[in-house]
């Protein structure tokens, strides 16, 4: 008996947010089908010049905003933005420094130390437990 293998397929929402694009702003054929893993594959390998442009110019999701600006996702909602920058608004957001993206922005940095010092703890801990992992 033969197998017959389908092509595995995801909403356009989860393609989207795996391209780190903002579905809203995507073509209206990429947002009402569907997205096979081999045209997913594509889209990342060669990407056509609609996802160039967004991926340049946005709006970019919320993870995109949040990375771009180095801040949280939950950062970006307690400084109050809750929709979808472009990439030029997140650069006048940087020029403007404001108190909470300055805040938001240390705070991270914190976080990041944290868990290099616990990366690090539970590396020293292996080291003198033999036979275990980090």
């Amino acid at each position: 008996m033969k197998s017959h293998q389908t092509a595995q397929t995801m909403k356009p929402a989860t393609a989207a947010k795996k391209l780190g694009v903002y579905l809203e702003a995507t073509p209206a054929e990429f947002q009402e089908g569907v997205v096979s893993r081999a045209e997913l594959s594509a889209l990342q390998a060669d990407p056509p010049e609609w996802l160039r442009e967004l991926r340049r110019t946005g709006p970019h999701p919320r993870p995109v905003v949040a990375a771009k600006l180095g801040v949280s996702i939950s950062g970006l909602a307690r400084g109050g933005v809750t929709e979808p920058l472009t990439t030029e608004q997140i650069e006048a957001l940087k020029a403007e420094s404001p108190e909470w993206l300055v805040r938001e922005r240390a705070v991270q940095a914190e976080v990041r130390k944290e868990a290099v010092r616990i990366k690090e703890k539970k590396a020293e801990r292996a080291e003198q437990v033999p036979g275990t992992r980090p």
